[in-house]
């Protein structure tokens, strides 16, 4: 990931979270290239093969989606709040506006989270057997973990970051 500032790159979060990703990545090609080639060359197959992809494949992402919010990596439209970027207090009106809105849609995305979540502990996966709740589980805490940061940056009354150079819509 880059990260602008150094400091977060070496934060042990991000180097705990881009091995979890690493892994996860990692086994998902082992299992998959294992299982086409056992599928073509074989006959057969290892059945967990795709409901382990699946599981570590949604984790991957969320994992990814958590770390990509501090380094300022998730799409912003930032066409508005660059034109008041002259205007200090309407500049950080605007901030505050989009980090609330930003807290408002992970607390939507947790709280249908925690329902499927519920839900998930009652049943399992077909094959492998886990607990249902391990699929949604990972939404949940990544809306809570971007949620957190979001209104830690409120309080703090961090400037909305418009560095993004030609990126910037």
């Amino acid at each position: 990931m880059n990260h602008p500032n150094p400091e977060q790159r070496e934060h042990p979060m991000v180097r705990w979270a881009s091995s979890a990703m690493a892994v996860c990545l990692a086994v998902m090609a082992t299992a998959v290239f294992v299982n086409v080639v056992l599928r073509y060359g074989f006959g057969s197959g290892v059945a967990a093969s795709e409901e382990l992809s699946r599981l570590l494949f949604v984790w991957m992402v969320f994992i990814g989606a958590t770390l990509a919010y501090p380094g300022g990596e998730h799409m912003a439209f930032t066409s508005l709040a660059g034109l008041l970027a002259g205007r200090p207090l309407a500049f950080a009106a605007v901030t505050a506006l989009i980090r609330l809105l930003v807290i408002a849609a992970c607390a939507m995305l947790a709280w249908g989270a925690w329902q499927q979540v519920i839900v998930g502990l009652g049943s399992q996966s077909v094959v492998m057997g886990y607990s249902a709740a391990l699929l949604p589980l990972p939404a949940l805490l990544c809306s809570v973990a971007i949620g957190v940061m979001a209104l830690w940056e409120l309080i703090q009354r961090k400037p909305l970051d418009l560095g993004h150079g030609a990126d910037v819509e």
